[in-house]
């Protein structure tokens, strides 16, 4: 089943029975108004038994009748605006796949039911400009509406709405000044769902603090906590429907949740803190394994390409890519298994709590600056520790101290991101050298990595490495880039890092 995704930007407004239809002409742009169209649509809205894409401010409905019958999916975006996905009829009280995969994040394997039933009676206006182009769409409907669940109400009333289609923003305000001139008033609910629902409609999810200089610090951790959970919850269905960068962005968004727990546990309660570590870890593993696979695809796949024509055989460059590609798929499949569990459903659920009811101690309501300054200078300290233990080690026990500098400066990063809104600029400075530790041992570690693979396919051919030739040339061309980002390393550890 194929869906279709848009944007429509809308705004809604009430009307009285007896309110006349607005004079279009006087909306700026308007030259021309198509003769009206009129339609009988029938929707059936579905939601979990809690209302949980209500709070959520998203919509799942069946519409039959008018120009766009099938499944519509409405997600809120910026203002005015929201993400519409499209998917055909289907069957009346089985949601598509597609569009229950998207909303796993949300309804964590709770049924989807049908929660009330719409029907309106629509007039379209369509509304043109010079050269016979669309401008909007304003449509006059008189809505029936019965709710199912949890309660039942009956509720009729009128309402407008206008949609752009090729107008822009001037066009709104226009329209807004002459649809109040003819009586309506802005609408009072985000859609005809909340309209029906009433007083039974559910509260939507508060919004997290905001991250102030002058605020507490418990705030400014909680708000960039609640970006991350954000940034997961958005990502899911694209890692599940294999988007490209969706897996090393959900993964990135649960290692910076470890970071700042790990750099500012103090503020909350170390039982809370650990325990969510602890499940984070295990959400990084699952999605490390495809993402890790995915990295030295591709790298070893460009390494090759760089080498001379017929320098690596077809039949090991074929061995190779059967390897690395039976290990993505391997990955993939567990995490998509994993992601569907009830421990990556709890997980979700024990973020959100942390974020809307924060177990904080008395610490974190001190302000910001002084007390998240004084955490990140331990992070700060915990690299340089690090470093000093890697200088003038070689071998395996270089790579892995190397290795552990790496995740040392992954988590100052980290911890210094989550201060740029109080920190500014001295936080994005620390935030943005750490990374280029990070990037430059990055790279050193997937050479290690990639030889370990090389090293191990030359030793399952039952010969040494210079028997084998196909993997000599790979292995002194990562011996190369290993060398390389070391020498890079060397220089920046040279450099003190500035502390906030």
């Amino acid at each position: 089943m194929s869906t279709q995704e848009s944007v429509e930007t809308e705004r809604k407004y009430d009307a009285d029975l007896e309110t006349p239809l607005p004079a279009f002409e006087d909306i700026a742009g308007v030259e021309q108004v198509a003769d009206p169209a009129d339609h009988q649509l029938e929707a059936v809205y579905f939601d979990t038994e809690g209302l949980i894409l209500a709070k959520h401010r998203i919509t799942l409905r069946r519409r039959t009748g008018g120009t766009d019958s099938g499944w519509h999916l409405k997600l809120p975006a910026e203002r005015d605006n929201r993400v519409e996905i499209h998917a055909p009829l289907g069957q009346p009280e089985i949601v598509p796949e597609e569009l229950a995969e998207r909303l796993l994040v949300f309804t964590r394997g709770d049924e989807l039911r049908p929660v009330a039933r719409i029907h309106t009676r629509r007039t379209l206006h369509r509304l043109h400009g010079s050269e016979d182009v669309t401008l909007a769409d304003f449509v006059d409907d008189h809505v029936t509406a019965e709710t199912l669940h949890p309660t039942q109400l009956e509720r009729q009333w009128r309402e407008w709405e206008i949609e752009l289609v090729h107008g822009d923003e001037a066009l709104f305000e226009s329209a807004d000044r002459v649809l109040s001139g003819a009586g309506a008033t802005p609408s009072g609910h985000a859609s005809k769902l909340a309209r029906a629902f009433g007083t039974s409609w559910p509260a939507a999810v508060p919004a997290p603090p905001k991250a102030r200089p002058k605020g507490s610090a418990g705030d400014a951790i909680v708000s960039y906590i609640a970006a991350q959970i954000a940034e997961i919850t958005q990502l899911d269905s694209g890692v599940r429907q294999g988007a490209d960068d969706a897996v090393h962005g959900m993964r990135s968004a649960t290692r910076r949740l470890r970071s700042t727990l790990s750099a500012y546990g103090k503020l909350f309660d170390a039982d809370a803190a650990d325990q969510l570590q602890t499940e984070l870890k295990w959400l990084g593993k699952v999605l490390g394994k495809a993402r890790d696979a995915e990295v030295l695809r591709d790298r070893i796949g460009e390494l090759m390409n760089e080498q001379p024509d017929g320098l690596v055989p077809a039949s090991a460059a074929s061995r190779i890519d059967d390897e690395l590609e039976t290990a993505f798929n391997s990955g993939y499949r567990n995490m998509l298994r994993s992601l569907g569990t009830k421990r990556y459903f709890r997980l979700l659920e024990s973020l959100e709590e942390f974020r809307d009811e924060p177990p904080t101690k008395p610490r974190a309501g001190k302000k910001a600056r002084p007390v998240t300054a004084k955490l990140a200078g331990r992070a700060i300290k915990r690299l340089r520790r690090s470093q000093k233990a890697a200088a003038g080690q070689t071998g395996v026990e270089g790579d892995r101290a190397l290795h552990q500098v790496r995740k040392d400066a992954k988590r100052l990063r980290h911890a210094a991101e989550a201060l740029a809104d109080v920190h500014k600029k001295p936080a994005v400075k620390l935030a943005r050298n750490a990374q280029k530790i990070q990037k430059v041992l990055g790279e050193h570690q997937d050479s290690v990595v990639s030889r370990s693979i090389l090293l191990r396919l030359a030793s399952d051919t039952d010969g040494s490495v210079e028997d084998n030739s196909p993997f000599a040339p790979l292995l002194a061309a990562e011996e190369q880039r290993a060398a390389d980002s070391g020498a890079r390393y060397e220089k920046l550890a040279k450099k003190r890092l500035n502390s906030l």
